[in-house]
């Protein structure tokens, strides 16, 4: 749709991301029945996920407030970090909602609780927050590098957030687990090979551009240069005698 042509390196990056994707799938934990979204909130409020919880807001405020105004246009970590924390939250929050929702439509309704409304509101200030800084990223960074940093960060916290408040990983065979990290490893490697080639390929577009110019005006783009060097190197060679010269015409006795 976007014209865009893939290298065969990144047909092969899209490749490793189906693999990935397929082996996280086969050996994904069995989703555990909630009847309601207050067992939702009884998983949001454990001590170990409220310490989580914590911990990302403590440490996403720090980067906002503290980091971000000094290094947040220098170091591309911080404002890729602040929507990766942000993001496990969310993600966390959405997939409560999306019980809720569920469960509304099966003829439970579950926005008569107050818990619903509190998942809504956790949503909309982590999304938002989200759309903001990963904007002032995007438009401080390359995209190549932005993207499979931000997938990498947001996807391995959402794996911790998930693994820490639904407790995905209990009663799973340690094969099984070892094989759904080996699958998240392959995704995140075929992400940073595609987004790689995608810089090259924007790199040699801007080379075939310049290239593409007319000779005349390529011509008169080089002459410029060459005559203001010329300038310059003529200016910073002027002879030593005029300069007391041009001081007794400024300072007459």
């Amino acid at each position: 749709m976007l014209n865009e042509k893939l290298h065969k390196l990144g047909v092969l990056g899209c490749v490793i991301c189906v693999v990935g994707s397929i082996v996280i799938a086969l050996h994904a934990p069995q989703e555990r029945s909630i009847e309601s979204v207050k067992q939702v909130w009884k998983l949001a409020i454990q001590p170990a996920f409220l310490l989580y919880a914590a911990s990302v807001v403590a440490i996403a405020l720090v980067l906002i407030f503290h980091f971000a105004p000094r290094w947040g246009h220098t170091q591309v970590m911080i404002f890729v970090g602040i929507c990766s924390l942000m993001g496990s939250l969310s993600v966390m929050s959405v997939k409560a909602l999306g019980i809720a929702v569920k469960l509304t439509f099966e003829g439970q309704n579950q926005f008569f609780y107050l818990e619903t409304w509190l998942f809504v509101m956790v949503v909309t200030t982590c999304v938002l927050t989200q759309m903001v800084y990963l904007n002032k990223a995007l438009d401080t960074f390359n995209t190549a590098i932005v993207s499979p940093i931000y997938y990498v960060m947001f996807t391995s916290l959402t794996i911790v957030a998930s693994v820490i408040m639904f407790k995905d990983w209990d009663g799973q065979s340690a094969s099984n687990v070892v094989s759904e990290i080996c699958g998240f490893i392959t995704i995140i490697s075929g992400t940073v090979l595609l987004h790689s080639t995608k810089e090259s390929s924007d790199t040699r577009r801007s080379l075939s551009f310049v290239s593409a110019m007319s000779p005349s005006l390529s011509g008169r783009l080089i002459n410029g240069t060459i005559d203001s060097v010329k300038r310059i190197e003529e200016d910073s060679e002027l002879p030593s005698a005029t300069i007391p010269l041009c001081r007794h015409e400024l300072f007459p006795q």
